[in-house]
This record gives C-alpha cells, sequence and structure tokens, in this order.
C-alpha cells in the first residue's frame, strides 16, 4: 500500500512540471512505471480530482483537488491574507520585489512574490522549489532552522552561479555568520548578474517560519546598496511574525 501511495505521489510530481499536459506513454517513461501500472494510479488520481485528462489530446495533466488543497494550506498558514499587504508596503519602499520562502527538507519552496517599480524585476513563482545553500533566503532558512547542523552537514553544495558556496566548512562559516548578523547576502551565488539580501521571519523560539528577500540585478544593486534594505526587511519579518500563525 505504502509503495502504491509513494507511486502516485511521484506521477503527481511528474505532472506538476507538464502544466500543458503529457501522454500515458511519455509519463509511464518518465517515471519509471509499466503504463499498465501508471494507468490505473492515474485512474484512481482522476476518481479524486487530483488529476484529469483532456478527451481531444489524451494527455494528463494536475487536477483542480491539488489547487483547492494549497488554498487551504495558504489560508491556515495565513500567508495569503497576511503577507501579501506587508510585502507589498516593503516593496513600495525598496522599488524592489520582495519574496517570501518557507523550508521544505532541503529546498525552499517560494510562496509569494510581490513586484517592485523597476522594470527588469527577480521573480519567484509561488509553489516553485528553490536550493537552500545559495539563495538569500535559503542561507537564512538553513541558519534559523531546528535541524541547522544537519542541514550544513547533508546540503548539496551544487555549484550553480559564479560564486556558489561549494566548500563545505566555508558554508558552515557562512550560516554562522547569517545567524550572527541575522541576514544573509546571495552574491551570484544562485544566478549570474543576480544578487539578494534576506531575513528569517523567527517564531518565539528563534526557529524560522519563513523568509524574506529582496532580490535585483547586479548591475543596479550593490551589495552595500542591497544591505541597505535591511531594516526595512527586518521590520517587516517582525510585523509577520506576529501575524502568521504557527
Amino acid at each position: 500500500m505504502a509503495d502504491m501511495v509513494g507511486k502516485a505521489l511521484r506521477l503527481l510530481s511528474v505532472l506538476g512540471s507538464y502544466p500543458e499536459g503529457v501522454a500515458l506513454s511519455e509519463l509511464s517513461r518518465i517515471a519509471g512505471y509499466p503504463v499498465s501500472t501508471t494507468h490505473r494510479l492515474l485512474s484512481s488520481l482522476q476518481g479524486e480530482g487530483f488529476a484529469r485528462s483532456d478527451p481531444a489530446s489524451k494527455r494528463y495533466s494536475l487536477g483542480l483537488r491539488l489547487f483547492e488543497l494549497g488554498q487551504h494550506v495558504s489560508q491556515a498558514r495565513g500567508f495569503a491574507g497576511v503577507a501579501l499587504p506587508v510585502m507589498q508596503a516593503l516593496s513600495d519602499e525598496t522599488g524592489e520585489p520582495t519574496l517570501m520562502s518557507v523550508l521544505d527538507g532541503h529546498n525552499q519552496v517560494y510562496v509569494h512574490a510581490v513586484q517592485g517599480r523597476q522594470r527588469l524585476q527577480i521573480r519567484g513563482e509561488p509553489g516553485e522549489r528553490g536550493p537552500l545553500h545559495c539563495t538569500s533566503m535559503g542561507k537564512c532558512l538553513v541558519a534559523f532552522a531546528s535541524q541547522r547542523e544537519q542541514l550544513v552537514a547533508s546540503l548539496e553544495l551544487t555549484p550553480l552561479g559564479p560564486r556558489t558556496i561549494t566548500s563545505r566548512a566555508a558554508f558552515a562559516a557562512e550560516i554562522d555568520s547569517v545567524r550572527r548578523k541575522g541576514f544573509a547576502v546571495a552574491d551570484e551565488e544562485h544566478e549570474a548578474g543576480i544578487r539578494a539580501v534576506g531575513v528569517p521571519i523567527c517564531g518565539p523560539d528563534g526557529v524560522a517560519i519563513a523568509a524574506l528577500s529582496t532580490a535585483g540585478p547586479a548591475y543596479r544593486l550593490s551589495v552595500a546598496e542591497l544591505e541597505g534594505f535591511v531594516p526595512a526587511l527586518r521590520a517587516a519579518a517582525r510585523e509577520l511574525a506576529a501575524l502568521l500563525p504557527r
């Protein structure tokens, strides 16, 4: 039973990568399951609304039930009604986009993104997953996680940008620094030409429940200018810490 649940979840993960839909044979190939098994699992998922098929194209995609559950989670966590006004006010102050993410295993999941006034904007699509080791929010989530030591020791330090930290010792030192300073900077570590500064949103126990960041192109924002946004980010984080449910 547990194995079948795992396979069904694997299919949902694959379907999430194909918003335009995917054929049964292709889905079977990607997931690594026999066509008969894939079809049987899809039938069960369709019956519960987690998957749907287009009769014309014969392609499968995620069902609305997942969207509904996502909305329930967002509302329950308080992100939808509470976070957006605070994030919008922050972007109005900085002129730059404001992003929020939460910790999920060895990744972060982007929860919300609010755009600023600048023409060129850095985006973080809600629901997308991102790395922890090379982003400002990711570093904050690690530095203020209850399982900080385990994450520092086990995260894959994949080089993604020209300045990604790939040394385990250097990464441990960076996380210690983030914890001392209370904010993190990512200087072209995730992607060339992109800089960001982030702060944790911590509960009373000091553990991060989410992280906020301001990001922009390196040609427009120096590290010093980004660090100048830290007081505004901290003020927003304190407000959200008081408003967001645990």
